[in-house]
């Protein structure tokens, strides 16, 4: 398949933006840092991520002018790009609903309209089919009138179905809105509170309602219960955290008895229980946190059930202890640790209890009677897919929803019933424009890393793609916090996997796809295997003939945009180009600065620089931005947001521009800030599938060279 775009006239290009040199110096361990690009960063950061129009005018000006420059250099794509996302839009059901969910009287689901870019939020009586049965009683769209950005994210009902309570975020900086509103007019209740993270919990008698605040430094810090009707000056706050490096956020059980107040970093945790039914009562602690110790917390009956890592359980398993006597000391093993078996997930129904685990990188479902404890599991039969599981709002029922997927199949979503085990197939994802499995092979290769650790790697193209090293391939990968990059269907990637390239993803160390092993071997003093498990990905690639070097386009975001960096520095020559999505790359000021939202919390992940000289070097001898050294590097799109929290916007702006002061070729170097979004881009579902046009035409363009 061949595409023309217009040509644009190197004259007529924009010369590439050259960002002031304005050196800062800092001194630690005795070793002293220069910083030549840190003017970036607004003295006034946390007042941008609220309101990006007070961003400094230097920095404006600059960032404009990359985006100009960036504009400019794709111009030739503009034709591609319409077409990517005319593609990619063709194969999304415009009009699509999800599967209703059941909750007493009504059946609650979500929808889009033609058109739409927000999805509307709709309930029905239980079992009605007609459309003049549905009400919408929150309407993305309408919410989202007038906003550049517009996200929404908890949508709570109250318990007696009258009541709603949601969430909004108009920056994409994660300070969210709560508004509390009649369920059946829209009409708001009581004025907004603001500044809110994470989800809004009813007590039973839709009395009370509990939420999580952010303090200055956007960390979600405390936990309140609102009285309906008051002020929220009258808000009683129920929980504060005193260490700036754990979050807080709230969930409840299956069973909707107890809502969860859980303080948590990436590898303690710590978690009281608040009775739905007694609002007013104190939470109570399960567990005191213990350095290193995880656990989560079910209820069924008079016991609570606890997935948790103690006892060296590694890859986790299920204890119970008493609802009466919660504490460590009672706790009781109830499904035993197995090395290599990792338990991702648990659920409680009345009379089941469900767990999700993964297995030498495949994911199963796992079903125990809670009255005779037998137990089946639930698998498929491909070399690569993914599981996911949709408990609903239910507890006393026999049916859980799981949903399937694979590289080449389409997402089906099953209502399973747990005494029978036998399951109903209630949708499966549709393609407008079309999807047939059997034009597409999915493959599961095995990697052999610097060590000799065997890496996943999941492969997709079409059958008809030459496997003769003549393919351009698209490898991404991540890496970090013990995520697992799902094997799952994408009807994006099609654009790219019909136009004859390869898509694979290396599941390297420092996600869990082999088990906990897999993610504390890519973390803090073991990292750079993350980095040499990508490079040694793509080394396999060529070696077995899917590619050349040279062909590779690789991608990442956020963490995953750091294991762009560092794979650009160390093996400029492998890479055919590089997309960086909010990448994580000025890792070392970062980690000495604890100011900063997420730099506490992430000392757990890469280390405490500021603790010892240890720490300090080996951060940076990786950091992508204190790295970057005068050789070529390959063509590089950057991708970020200028209200993004996780990774603030100066760090890709620092990172560009050094590069582009230092490499000595003149292969592309594009910088795209929206200035209108934050980490997680566009918030609407047409806008953001431009931003992967964008990616996409940047691949093609230097894959084509």
């Amino acid at each position: 398949m061949t595409h023309t775009s217009p040509k644009v006239s190197p004259k007529a290009l924009p010369k590439a933006p050259r960002a002031a040199k304005k050196p800062q110096t800092q001194t630690h361990h005795g070793v002293t840092i220069t910083d030549d690009y840190a003017w970036l960063r607004a003295d006034n950061w946390r007042e941008v991520l609220k309101d990006p129009s007070v961003l400094p005018a230097d920095i404006r000006a600059y960032l404009l002018a990359e985006n100009a420059y960036a504009d400019a250099q794709m111009a030739d794509t503009l034709e591609l790009q319409q077409t990517l996302f005319e593609e990619m839009k063709g194969r999304i059901k415009e009009d699509d609903s999800s599967v209703p969910s059941p909750d007493g009287p009504f059946d609650y689901y979500s929808r889009q309209i033609e058109g739409g870019q927000y999805p509307l939020f709709c309930r029905r009586p239980k079992g009605a089919e007609t459309p003049d049965e549905e009400h919408v009683y929150l309407d993305g769209n309408k919410e989202a009138e007038g906003c550049a950005y517009h996200q929404i994210h908890a949508v709570s009902h109250s318990p007696d179905h009258k009541l709603l309570a949601w969430t909004h975020d108009a920056q994409g900086s994660g300070y969210c809105t709560l508004v509390i509103q009649d369920m059946q007019s829209g009409e708001p209740l009581e004025e907004p509170i603001r500044d809110v993270g994470g989800g809004v919990y009813w007590s039973k008698d839709r009395q009370f309602l509990f939420y999580a605040k952010y303090d200055d430094h956007n960390r979600i810090r405390w936990v309140y219960r609102h009285r309906l009707g008051t002020p929220e000056n009258e808000d009683v706050m129920i929980y504060e955290e005193p260490d700036t490096g754990f979050f807080v956020s709230l969930g409840e059980t299956q069973s909707g008895r107890f809502i969860l107040v859980s303080a948590h970093d990436h590898e303690t945790s710590e978690i009281r229980l608040i009775d739905a039914e007694a609002p007013l009562q104190e939470p109570v602690l399960i567990a005191m946190r213990e350095k290193e110790h995880e656990y989560s917390v079910e209820h069924d009956g008079d016991r609570l059930l606890i997935l948790t890592n103690c006892d060296e359980a590694e890859d986790f398993k299920i204890m119970q202890t008493p609802l009466a006597a919660p504490g460590r000391e009672h706790w009781r093993d109830l499904v035993p640790h197995q090395r290599g078996r990792l338990i991702l997930d648990l659920v409680a129904f009345k009379r089941h209890m469900v767990r999700l685990e993964r297995e030498n990188a495949l994911p199963r479902i796992v079903i125990t009677s809670l009255q005779d404890d037998a137990s089946h599991q639930i698998a498929f039969d491909e070399e690569a897919y993914s599981l996911g599981l949709s408990p609903g709002y239910e507890y006393d029922t026999d049916i859980v929803r799981f949903s399937y997927s694979s590289p080449t199949t389409p997402a089906r979503i099953f209502d399973y019933d747990m005494a029978t085990k036998q399951r109903q197939l209630r949708k499966t994802q549709e393609v407008p424009s079309g999807h047939n499995p059997a034009d597409y092979v999915t493959r599961r290769i095995m990697a052999r890393a610097h060590d000799g650790e065997q890496i996943p790697v999941t492969l997709l193209y079409r059958a008809n793609t030459k496997i003769d090293g003549s393919a351009p391939l698209l490898l991404y990968g991540y890496g970090s916090y013990g995520i697992s990059i799902p094997a799952g269907f994408s009807t994006t990637r099609l654009s790219l996997v019909d136009r004859g390239f390869i898509y694979a993803i290396a599941h390297i160390r420092g996600g869990e796809e082999k088990g906990r092993h897999w993610y504390i071997d890519g973390k803090r003093e073991n990292k750079k295997n993350s980095f040499k498990d990508f490079i040694s990905a793509a080394e396999t690639l060529i070696s077995e003939g899917f590619t050349q070097k040279g062909r590779i386009i690789a991608e990442g975001g956020s963490a995953g945009g750091m294991l762009m960096g560092v794979v650009a520095n160390w093996r400029p020559d492998l890479f055919g180009g590089v997309i960086a999505e909010v990448p994580f790359v000025d890792v070392l000021n970062t980690m000495l600065d604890d100011t900063l939202p997420l730099t506490p919390p992430e000392w757990l992940q890469w280390g405490n620089p500021l603790a010892t000289r240890e720490e300090f070097n080996y951060i940076a001898s990786y950091s992508p931005y204190d790295n970057i050294k005068a050789q070529p590097y390959p063509p590089i799109l950057v991708l970020s947001g200028i209200a993004d929290s996780a990774v603030t916007y100066w760090e890709p702006a620092k990172w560009v521009a050094k590069l582009r002061a230092l490499k000595t070729n003149d292969a592309p170097l594009l910088l795209h800030m929206n200035m209108d979004a934050g980490h997680g881009g566009a918030s609407g579902r047409f806008d953001h599938l431009k931003e992967i046009a964008l990616s996409f035409a940047f691949a093609l363009k230097v894959a084509n060279g």
